[in-house]
């Protein structure tokens, strides 16, 4: 199974819901806090654009904006 990149921040409910709801599926992720401009830098670099939101996750080079279920679901049933 896949592995997600979750760029995310501690205040970002969204992303919270998002990663409470992947960990209840099953579903593996790396959380990146883009609160810490070091890492913001980093995060923007690698996806070659500015971060206007978050979560914003990367599964097998596909960006998917905000806590887009359908999305997840699309991946995991991929994958099966």
């Amino acid at each position: 199974m896949s592995k997600a990149i979750i760029y995310t921040t501690p205040t970002c409910i969204f992303c919270h819901a998002l990663m409470e709801w992947l960990d209840g599926e099953g579903f593996e992720y790396e959380q990146i806090d883009v609160s810490d401009p070091v890492n913001h830098a980093k995060a923007e670099e690698a996806l070659g654009h500015p971060i206007e939101g978050v979560p914003v996750s990367i599964v097998d080079g596909q960006e998917i904006l905000g806590f887009d279920r359908p999305a997840f679901k699309k991946i995991m049933k991929a994958q099966k």
